[in-house]
């Protein structure tokens, strides 16, 4: 493709005044524009600077701004004038505004060289002789927020045009919406942070600003100095930006991958799976602080193999977008589309997924739409006054976090989001997005005292503009990208998270569990004596247990603030408190829903959690902790070989109480069932759980009592031998060794409602799981 010259057009960016110049003279400019534009008050550069061809062919003025130049000579190589010259010397003709005419018909292709007073020569091509590098197509789809891939069009992209004088001209397309700004400037690295010389162009309507820069590529930093509506000026980092200056630094930098991915095998085998019936195993994972001053590629080698030696079947990676403030643990993001920097570049971030992959492990990232970072530089007041909050404080601030919240009624700042969420999952490969906040998305009086917020235009306390936003998100990312799962944390009773969007659900894969999570945790603390009056705190998830597609979450804001780590939860001397968490990891493993756990806890961590600091590896020394670690190792495997416990996880089907009630022994009993081929798990009840049309049940006993079960009457499904294929107390994890040698046999006759029964040792503070002998 040849490369296109800027014509003096409306179309591209001209006022559309008509100008006339004597003849050999250039095409005048009135001073007021020129000094517009040397304020950088001039919403179309290209109008006045670079090549302007006349009318009648006598020539092609071209301005340029070297405010400081000693001469300015424009090359124009092969296209010699008719004297035979292949350069032009401009004169200065304004405020470090140079001008003059190429005794040519037409533009040609031409460098811009420079000498300065201190003996400086730089030869440069001239960014203001090129065509817009955003379509009207992709204008009108910005214009209507529809935009799915808007990282293509906004940003900074390395722009190659083929056919020029000295080959090939490669540069950077830079575009940023500023719809109110008054004018745009370009600073950065490649100008000496000067953005007078890089007026950017306004694209119509559209409220783009636009600027292709010939020379300037990967690693470039950049700001765009914006003059606001308010009159102010401010240096901003770019909001689609993909890579950015590590902090506390603030700049945005081109980046250009050449990442070559190697997860073919697992990205085909993505967009076949079901989530909600397969195995989802989650280590939560804050990456600063798993271990301190690891790289991307550090971590590709180091956290890949832990998580691969635990059998996880996923990694949910606190946010990697990038944030200034390390405190936050990335909930305060600045730039949405650039992977943390203090790990290294983008393909960095490209490798740890693509090697997690490698290993069998997906990856789930946390996402923030629902609030952002205030750092003036970022995008707070992008343009002079609220352009992506909410104008309205009582939408647009949130008191509690003392972020800015997303104005989600207008149409290009969902779109921003929702595109978003799809960059992480294409350019990425992320295998899901787990949402943070949901809640406070979906209540316009979340966390507002009476007086504090306004309600939606039929009265309620429902945001409306937000729903509609998670639904266009969620139907986005799942339409694009099949297989992938999002997942919302929110604690309310709000109805339909996790049905599909054409039933008016949200559309989530997966909810958080968080009634679960906080009954479950209450129980484990109380002293076992005291269990027995509050057994209802654990069998009451199973109430609600269907109604929505769950994760349980023993997440980072469970082992913080106070909090203590979920070893110090749990109640008694040392190795109490280390049966007490086997037993209650044993019981989360067999409970319908997914799991996820958050570092550290997988080993028993001592200490609270801090960002500060890395986990206590040490502890792994010590016998009692290697057998916590052992255990989780245990449990992700015989989860994984057991279909009962995740094929018909959603539905009640794939559940049912032996015996919820047992209170005064402190045991809860209850069998796992899987959903045979072509029918419901309700048939593989009885005889027939042991059928070929499915996997064989799992039946799982947890007992928070202090002292062990003999003889223990327990009702089963099915007569037969049940192996015990997991032990909390196995003497291999440090516990007390009771057991059932490896079996129990189940004989036929009625038990509390059951076909078969056996005496079983119940060990103390302990969960014991068999699964039916086919």
């Amino acid at each position: 493709m040849t490369l296109p010259p800027t014509p003096s057009s409306p179309e591209h960016g001209s006022p559309g005044t008509a100008r006339s110049s004597a003849p050999g003279g250039p095409v005048p400019v009135a001073l007021d524009e020129l000094d517009a534009l040397l304020r950088g008050e001039h919403g179309q550069p290209h109008s006045v600077l670079g090549p302007h061809p006349a009318a009648d062919g006598s020539g092609v003025t071209v301005r340029v701004v070297r405010p400081f130049a000693e001469t300015v000579t424009i090359r124009h190589g092969s296209a010699p004038a008719p004297d035979g010259a292949l350069e032009t010397a401009l004169s200065h003709e304004h405020g470090g505004v140079w001008v003059g005419v190429l005794p040519l018909a037409e533009t040609p292709d031409y460098r811009i060289s420079v000498t300065y007073p201190d003996g400086a020569h730089h030869v440069t091509d001239d960014p203001y002789r090129f065509l817009p590098t955003l379509r009207e197509g992709d204008l009108h789809l910005i214009g209507e927020g529809r935009h799915e891939q808007l990282w293509t069009v906004l940003g900074a992209r390395v722009h190659r045009y083929s056919g020029g004088l000295e080959g090939d001209v490669v540069g950077t397309s830079f575009a940023v919406w500023a719809p109110r700004a008054r004018a745009v400037r370009l600073k950065g690295d490649f100008n000496g942070w000067d953005g007078q010389q890089h007026p950017m162009r306004q694209l119509g309507t559209s409220g783009v600003w636009e600027l292709f820069v010939p020379d300037v590529g990967s690693g470039a930093h950049y700001k765009y100095a914006v003059l606001g509506s308010d009159g102010v000026w401010t240096d901003r980092a770019d909001p689609l930006a993909g890579w950015a200056q590590e902090p506390p630094e603030t700049a945005s930098r081109v980046f250009e991958s050449s990442y070559a991915w190697g997860d073919d095998a697992w990205m085909a085998a993505r967009a076949e799976r079901q989530p909600v019936a397969a195995p989802m195993s989650t280590y939560e994972v804050h990456l600063a602080s798993w271990r301190r001053g690891r790289t991307w590629e550090q971590l590709a080698d180091e956290l890949v193999g832990y998580v691969s030696d635990l059998g996880f079947t996923h990694v949910e990676l606190m946010p990697v977008m990038q944030h200034p403030f390390g405190g936050s643990w990335g909930y305060h993001v600045t730039s949405y589309f650039a992977p943390d920097s203090r790990f290294g570049d983008p393909d960095g971030f490209r490798l740890l997924v693509d090697r997690l992959h490698q290993a069998g492990v997906g990856v789930i990232l946390d996402w923030v739409p629902g609030h952002f970072a205030t750092d003036p530089w970022a995008l707070a007041r992008f343009d002079g006054q609220p352009l992506y909050e909410d104008p309205n404080p009582q939408r647009g601030w949130h008191k509690e976090w003392g972020s800015h919240i997303f104005d989600f009624g207008r149409n290009e700042v969902r779109n921003f989001l929702y595109a978003n969420a799809v960059y992480w999952c294409e350019e990425f490969h992320a295998d899901g997005l787990r949402v943070d906040g949901v809640a406070s998305m979906l209540y316009l009086d979340y966390s507002r005292e009476e007086g504090e917020w306004s309600p939606n235009r039929f009265g309620g306390r429902e945001n409306l503009e937000a729903v509609q936003f998670l639904q266009e998100m969620n139907a986005t990312v799942y339409r694009r990208t099949p297989g992938v799962v999002t997942i919302a944390e929110e604690s309310t009773s709000w109805p339909g998270v996790t049905q599909p969007t054409s039933a008016d659900g949200l559309g989530f894969g997966f909810k958080w569990n968080m009634g679960w999570m906080h009954d479950s945790l209450d129980y484990a603390a109380y002293e076992p004596i005291y269990r027995s009056h509050h057994h209802g705190e654990m069998t009451f998830s199973l109430v609600y247990a269907f109604s929505e597609n769950f994760v349980l979450p023993i997440s980072h804001d469970e082992v913080v603030h106070g909090k203590g780590s979920l070893l110090r939860k749990m109640p008694g001397d040392r190795w109490q408190q280390l049966a007490n968490l086997r037993a209650y990891l044993g019981f989360m493993w067999a409970h319908p829903g997914k799991q996820l756990l958050f570092m550290g806890a997988e080993f028993g961590q001592e200490s609270e959690w801090a960002e500060s600091r890395e986990l206590d590896w040490w502890l792994l020394d010590h016998p009692e902790h290697l057998g916590v670690h052992a255990l989780v190792r245990d449990l992700n495997r015989v989860y994984t070989d057991t279909p009962a416990l995740w094929t018909a996880d959603a539905t009640p089907d794939g559940f049912a109480w032996i015996d919820a009630n047992d209170a005064p022994h402190n045991v809860f009993s209850f069998v796992r069932r899987s959903a045979p081929l072509g029918g419901s798990a309700a048939a593989t009840s009885g005889e027939g759980s042991g059928s070929a049309e499915a996997a064989p049940d799992l039946v799982c006993v947890s007992n928070f009592a202090a002292v062990p079960h003999e003889g223990y009457r327990l009702g089963l499904p099915a007569a037969g031998v049940w192996d015990e294929v997991l032990n909390t107390d196995a003497e291999s994890y440090t516990g007390s060794g009771v057991g059932n040698l490896g079996s129990i046999e189940a004989v036929a006759g009625d038990h509390a409602g059951h076909p078969a029964h056996a005496d079983i040792r119940v060990p103390p503070l302990a969960t014991v799981w068999f699964r039916r002998r086919a």
